[in-house]
């Protein structure tokens, strides 16, 4: 496999997370094992409280296992590197920064030429059809939008591996369906991988190449689904409702087993 190819990929290996709080232990992962290949499509599903969001943030180093290793390109993963870039559902944008400063702010903080970040930035815009909003401020644009820009600014950056962390959970549904497409449209175009936190079911059989069901709390691997749906998919199609009904149905477990353990906590407090 080519230096290139093995850069994108990711390795999980008996990887567990406890944090200590005012009540005690939270026991969030419990002995993940997952390899993403290069260039794959990855979400991570599941109720909330199934550890989604730990295990992503822990691949992007911001918040290291308790025990277990995670690799990214052969390298365990110590802390945030260049290699790996987030996108938020919160959007994460530097308010008093036009668009285009936005987008050009990792590149100018890296020390890129200005000619380089004049010319990527232009091509990002471009792709995500932000060009003629490059002197806008964050305030003057849509959610959608915005969620664009913070998009751009991730891939300014060259990084082989995007993290994704429920992008469009804030978003209409109208919206949210444009920037999936989006996203499967640049996807296939940069060749990132790509792992991607949802609890919305129906989105993951749209983007994913696997699916990635975690169990509630603490967050283990429940199964996870091939989706052999060609691309573009129809979410109409008998063959997408079908195995629709099988992730739900896995889903629905976790989450009447959440329900359980609130209702569970509530009577003995």
């Amino acid at each position: 496999m080519s230096t290139e190819a093995e850069a994108n990929r990711i390795a999980i290996r008996g990887v567990s997370k406890k944090f200590e709080t005012k009540d005690g232990v939270v026991h969030a992962l419990d002995s993940i094992d997952l390899t993403v290949a290069p260039g794959e499509f990855v979400c991570l599903l599941g109720p909330s409280g199934c550890g989604k969001s730990t295990l992503l943030n822990a691949i992007a180093g911001f918040s290291l296992p308790s025990s277990g290793t995670i690799q990214v390109g052969g390298r365990d993963v110590t802390g945030p590197g260049p290699d790996r870039a987030m996108v938020f559902q919160e959007y994460a944008l530097f308010p008093w920064m036009t668009v285009e400063k936005n987008v050009a702010f990792g590149l100018e903080l890296r020390g890129d030429p200005k000619s380089e970040i004049r010319k990527k930035v232009d091509e990002l815009l471009a792709m995500l059809s932000l060009a003629e909003f490059r002197g806008r401020f964050p305030k003057d644009l849509s959610g959608g939008m915005r969620q664009r820009v913070a998009i751009a600014r991730v891939l300014a950056l060259d990084a082989p591996t995007l993290l994704m962390d429920e992008p469009f959970g804030a978003l209409d549904a109208l919206t949210r369906r444009n920037l999936q497409d989006e996203v499967l449209r640049l996807w296939s175009a940069v060749k990132r991988t790509i792992v991607f936190v949802t609890h919305g079911i129906e989105e993951s059989l749209y983007l994913a190449d696997r699916i990635v069901v975690m169990t509630y709390r603490p967050g283990r691997v429940k199964k996870v689904i091939d989706v052999a749906l060609p691309r573009p998919r129809d979410v109409a199609s008998p063959e997408f409702n079908a195995l629709e009904r099988d992730v739900s149905r896995l889903v629905m477990e976790e989450q009447h087993r959440h329900a359980d353990a609130e209702l569970h906590s509530a009577t003995a407090d």
